[in-house]
């Protein structure tokens, strides 16, 4: 795997030149644009800190981006990680957040090293969308209390909401007119002009300074910005105990779980805008490695991101440098307007934020599933998208997966029987004579995986095959066959060869063949019974000479 790193970036990096450093540069600036306002915002939102937010930002742009698999990818906080991480926080602190980006990052290694990529090829799109719903509506109830000004109490955004019954709902006019004042600057920022400067960076600046201007004093706001990657609130492996721990197990794997889903389906798309190739075990390691690191600096768990990967590509970006650029006009903007960032009002990263949310679901995906009526894909997508607000990602995506593979299971184990004579006319040779054999004989055609759930089903419909003395089953639309299937296919051959008949097998693909094999189909009936085409068992039957 190392060698093969070292090549992929000695192909990314040949001919590099000044005009490709400066696109580099460029490109790097203008994400930076992008990602300095999510990154103050995804880090306030998962309940730590803006500077961590940017710590995160940072480094993760520089350690993913050098060790990942792809030239384009920028890592950094994302809204569907903030989504998870708030309600770790507020059960086991930042300490836990530390702790479990730590244990995810070795998992994520682990998974690059022992090519486990492929794995995201397993979870259908509805159910992705699903979750990123999900996410995206998380996100958004996870904002009130900034956007209005409230207050609410819980850990959860379901017992937040439901505070409010009892503490009453109380938005503070000034919150709310910031709020709305970045969302309505992000929707109407033409896109054009967002090219160049986001319509995010220009809202929070808008709003920063209104706020100053006007003195609103009672709207909370950022905070310090420490001038330093190395925080003070950092992993720290003294206070942790075994029963931590234990009950941080499944936020470990939801943070992995998502890390990886996010980081290899943002590759893949990316792949397909830049038309490049995407080496999805060699960024699960960038990106085990960097969620390794960054709780030591007191970062948050990192992802790659969609939004700002995608910004980078349509920049000019030219090699995995610009990743790294963004990531030093980052820790400059820390070092020189961290003054200014400390008097952000948090209501106008929530408005950041409420947009985000919005513009995080596939509107185009759901619209496609919903228009063209796909039940299946609806309910994949609701299943999903509920689970993921009501429980929690890892939870949401095993239910998700588990469902679309009982809705595979049923449609694909749906089995068709056709039982017909043969006709003559169809056949690519005319019989010398018309024989009693032929008027004997029939040709059943099986479509469709035998699987356990259809047993019973297409022993009824092959009652049909005791009409016949000579019969010859067509089994070129039967993909997979299962244990149950294949017992039960040799029970109905046992039965019918003890009635006289004589089998015969035609475009059986090579993994029933070996199901047919070990269940003793082949040894019952014998070699001579497998055929390439119907007509060439015909010919068999008609001249045993003739046979494939």
């Amino acid at each position: 795997m190392v060698a093969q790193f070292i090549k992929s970036l000695k192909e990314e990096f040949t001919g590099y030149n000044v005009s490709k450093l400066t696109k580099d540069v460029m490109a790097g600036l203008t994400v930076c644009a992008v990602a300095l306002p999510l990154a103050l915002a995804f880090g306030v939102s998962s309940g730590a800190t803006a500077a961590s937010g940017l710590v995160t930002a940072i480094i993760a742009g520089i350690v993913i981006a050098i060790l990942g698999g792809a030239s384009y990818q920028i890592s950094g906080p994302t809204g569907a990680m903030s989504a998870v991480l708030i309600g770790i926080v507020a059960q086991y602190g930042m300490q836990g957040v530390f702790f479990a980006c730590f244990a995810a990052g070795v998992l994520l290694l682990l998974a690059g090293i022992f090519k486990l990529g492929r794995l995201i090829s397993f979870i259908p799109m509805p159910v992705v969308m699903g979750f990123t719903s999900g996410i995206a509506i998380i996100i958004a109830l996870g904002q009130i209390d900034n956007f209005f000004g409230t207050v609410s109490e819980g850990t959860s955004n379901i017992e937040k909401i439901a505070s409010y019954a009892r503490l009453g709902f109380h938005p503070d006019i000034q919150a709310v007119l910031i709020g709305v004042l970045v969302v309505v600057i992000m929707l109407l920022w033409p896109k054009k002009w967002g090219a160049k400067v986001p319509g995010s960076l220009v809202g929070i600046i808008v709003a920063t300074v209104i706020s100053i201007v006007f003195r609103m004093d009672s709207l909370a706001v950022v905070g310090d910005i420490p001038k330093t990657l190395l925080l003070s609130d950092r992993l720290s492996l003294s206070g942790l105990n075994v029963q931590m721990i234990s009950d941080l197990l499944s936020p470990i794997i939801t943070i992995a779980a998502l890390g990886m889903i996010e980081s290899l389906l943002c590759g893949a798309s990316a792949a397909r805008m830049k038309g490049e190739s995407f080496n999805a075990d060699q960024e699960l390691i960038g990106q085990g490695i960097g969620n390794i690191i960054l709780p030591l600096l007191g970062g948050v768990p990192a992802t790659a991101a969609i939004a700002r990967t995608s910004v980078a590509v349509k920049s000019g970006q030219q090699t995995r440098l610009t990743s790294v650029f963004h990531s030093v006009f980052l820790l400059a903007s820390m070092f020189l307007l961290g003054g200014v960032m400390a008097k952000l009002p948090l209501a106008a990263l929530a408005g950041v934020l409420m947009v985000t949310a919005w513009r995080m679901n596939e509107w185009e995906g759901i619209r496609y599933i919903f228009s063209h009526r796909f039940k299946s894909g609806i309910s994949q997508f609701l299943i999903t998208m509920i689970a993921t607000v009501v429980f929690d990602l890892t939870i949401a995506i095993v239910l998700g997966v588990v469902y679309s593979a009982i809705l595979y299971m049923v449609h694909s184990s749906k089995i068709n029987v056709s039982v017909s004579k043969i006709d003559t006319t169809r056949m690519n040779f005319s019989p010398a004579q018309d024989t009693d054999v032929l008027n004997s004989s029939g040709v059943i055609y099986i479509t469709g995986s035998l699987f356990f759930g259809d047993v019973d089903e297409f022993n009824l419909r092959m009652r049909a095959a005791y009409d016949f003395d000579h019969l010859i089953l067509s089994l070129r639309g039967m993909p997979n066959v299962d244990i149950s299937g294949v017992q039960s296919l040799l029970e109905l051959c046992e039965d019918l060869v003890k009635h006289g008949k004589t089998i015969a097998f035609c475009g059986v693909n090579d993994s029933v063949r070996k199901y047919f094999d070990r269940a003793g189909i082949t040894k019952l009936l014998g070699e001579d019974a497998y055929y390439w085409s119907a007509d060439k068992a015909i010919l068999a039957l008609l001249n045993s000479t003739e046979k494939v």
